[in-house]
């Protein structure tokens, strides 16, 4: 929770650091526009997983309103229906939190677990919102949630380094 700040606490920081979480979430959602010839889609949603780094290694970089703009940014580049991200990546946010509040200290590999059920979930909700429960997309999809999954420690790996610069400067 956010506390009121005292009487002698220090100002907020107001610089462009505290914009970095939002703007590699913001330049992960548009990496799906980078144009890629592939004969089996498997690119992995970025935007989610820089959000799910950010919000798993620094919780304080980001806003819990966070998602509902960011969502829709990705909805408006990613082509799904507008809503699915913003929707999908809240209730993400949402049970981090509600992990948060029930267990006392987390450590990388449950960190891991909880990413990769939000990445299942917002893919497989994804998928029935966005295409007929007829279409064959369920290998390909599957194939996304694994590769997703396993690219997680390499966007953690990002944003630690990125909070680290961001302190240093």
């Amino acid at each position: 929770m956010r506390q009121a700040r005292g009487p002698f606490d220090e100002v907020p920081d107001q610089s462009f650091r505290r914009f970095v979480p939002a703007i590699t979430v913001a330049i992960g959602s548009a990496l799906t526009l980078w144009p890629m010839v592939a004969s089996f889609p498997v690119l992995p949603p970025f935007g989610l997983l820089m959000l799910l780094g950010w919000r798993l290694t620094k919780p304080e970089s980001l806003r819990i309103w966070a998602p509902l703009p960011l969502g829709f940014f990705d909805d408006l580049v990613s082509g799904q229906p507008l809503g699915n991200a913003m929707l999908f990546w809240t209730l993400c946010l949402f049970m981090i939190d509600l992990i948060d509040q029930r267990v006392v200290y987390r450590d990388f590999w449950q960190d891991w677990l909880i990413a990769s059920g939000a990445i299942a979930f917002c893919l497989l909700l994804g998928r029935f919102v966005a295409s007929p429960i007829s279409a064959h997309v369920d290998t390909a999809l599957m194939l996304q949630i694994a590769v997703s999954i396993l690219l997680f420690p390499l966007v953690v790996r990002v944003c630690t380094l990125l909070s680290d610069e961001e302190e240093d400067s």
